[in-house]
């Protein structure tokens, strides 16, 4: 999240928001020291890990990521 928050900032983004399902208290705390609105949905007090929290959080694999971004950047094309 770190990084991605980095990278959008270069991009000078008039407001940067950083939403997540679930997480730790401490680590949202620690994005709003990086971004301009943090919503964590839940912050469980026994949080150990992301994957706990869902019924499936089976890994992307790097074709489908690769896949997807290519969408995305067609999407933006298509839309300018």
């Amino acid at each position: 999240m770190r990084a991605a928050i980095a990278a959008t900032r270069r991009l000078s983004p008039s407001r940067l928001v950083v939403a997540v399902p679930v997480g730790a208290s401490s680590t949202c705390e620690d994005m709003q020291k990086l971004a301009d609105e943090v919503v964590c949905a839940r912050t469980p007090a026994s949080f150990r890990a992301v994957g706990m929290w869902f019924q499936d959080f089976s890994q992307t694999s790097d074709d489908e990521v690769t896949k997807l971004l290519q969408e995305a950047g067609q999407d933006k094309k298509a839309a300018t």
